[in-house]
């Protein structure tokens, strides 16, 4: 009996499913209880077949161990396990790259994304859209976060040339060409706000209240949030590097007006030995300059160098399909994912490989 190609129809019952719901789970043990409880109530009232891919993100806790029980009791939830902690951008792709549906939802383990929007957010792909983005409201949010949040996206817009909304995150709902669209984009630094908005589509927006955690504690720290912050204005432009050639210009040009000034004042008035302060505060203010410039350079040859390299962007350990259609990584830069014809081969058909 053949086993499936990564890719292909690994479902329960054979049942190619019209949905699937990729979650993304690091150290969610406490949340994954109740995840599957009201996972498997919201999705048995959309009236359509479904699948919930859990991607192991290389948890520390149960995690994995708690997924395998999940997969084995209802073979509907399948799950990936990453070789190591990857990071979420690498657990979605992983996700997106195993999802058979032709409707493919995202959303977070720790049910800060209700499930039951999903009922909304469907309907919508029927009247054409191909995105359908749940994008929270700031309510309760503390004042200063809300207001840091809002100009960093006023300003992002205004440097990039695609655009973000504040407080549109992962949870939406793709169409399967919006999918395949996105598994064609081969990039190591991947900034999934931003690749979702570049792929286009139209898209529709719904609403919804900020929920709180039902289990666990976050995963972002505030150095986190900071570092995706850089990776979304460095992923989509390269106007910081214009923005440090014209900061080049206009300290030489201050810097030789006042070099003309010393000058003048020394033909007129002589030489005076007072300006200790002033050069020490011209060094030290150009000095940090030239290394903020030399961190805007660094970032981009660091990401240069990265794709330079292609590896895999995850790497996975194990799988609900078993190890002998568990391949090592999934390919990145085309459409992971075997054509319908070749998804229900009967079994003992001959295998092939496909490019």
């Amino acid at each position: 009996m053949t086993t499936p190609e990564p890719g292909s129809q690994r479902s329960w019952a054979g049942v190619v499913p019209q949905l699937s719901v990729v979650v993304p789970c690091f150290n969610e043990e406490e949340s994954l209880p109740r995840l599957v409880e009201v996972l498997r109530a919201e999705l048995a009232d959309l009236g359509t077949t479904w699948e919930v891919i859990l991607v192991d993100d290389g948890s520390r806790d149960r995690t994995l161990e708690m997924l395998r029980e999940i997969s084995a009791g209802d073979p509907r939830f399948r799950y990936l396990s990453l070789s190591r902690n990857f990071g979420k951008e690498s657990a979605m792709l992983a996700g997106l790259s195993w999802a058979d549906g032709d409707r493919v939802a995202i959303l977070d383990a720790d049910l800060q994304h209700p499930p039951h929007l999903l009922a909304e957010m469907m309907p919508k792909l029927d009247e054409g859209y191909h995105q359908v983005i749940a994008r929270r409201t700031r309510t309760d949010d503390p004042v200063v976060r809300t207001a840091l949040s809002r100009l960093y996206y006023k300003l992002i817009n205004r440097m990039i040339e695609i655009e973000l909304e504040d407080g549109v995150g992962d949870f939406r709902v793709l169409s399967r060409p919006a999918v395949d669209a996105l598994l064609t984009l081969g990039e190591t630094n991947r900034f999934s706000k931003g690749l979702f908005a570049w792929i286009g589509f139209p898209t529709a927006i719904i609403d919804y209240e900020n929920v709180s955690r039902e289990a666990g504690a976050t995963k972002w720290s505030m150095r986190a949030l900071f570092n995706y912050g850089i990776d979304g204005v460095v992923s989509f432009n390269y106007r910081p590097l214009r923005i440090s050639l014209w900061i080049g210009i206009l300290v030489t040009v201050v810097a030789f007006g006042y070099a003309l000034t010393v000058l003048v004042q020394a033909a007129v008035g002589g030489v005076d030995s007072p300006g200790y302060v002033t050069l020490i505060c011209a060094i030290t203010g150009f000095g940090g300059l030239q290394m903020i410039l030399l961190g805007v350079i660094g970032e981009y040859l660091g990401r240069i160098y990265a794709e330079t390299k292609r590896r895999p962007l995850f790497l996975l350990r194990e799988s609900s399909a078993g190890p002998a259609a568990t391949p090592v990584t999934l390919p990145i830069g085309q459409v992971s994912r075997l054509p319908r014809d070749l998804l229900h081969a009967p079994a003992g058909a001959e295998r092939k490989d496909h490019a």
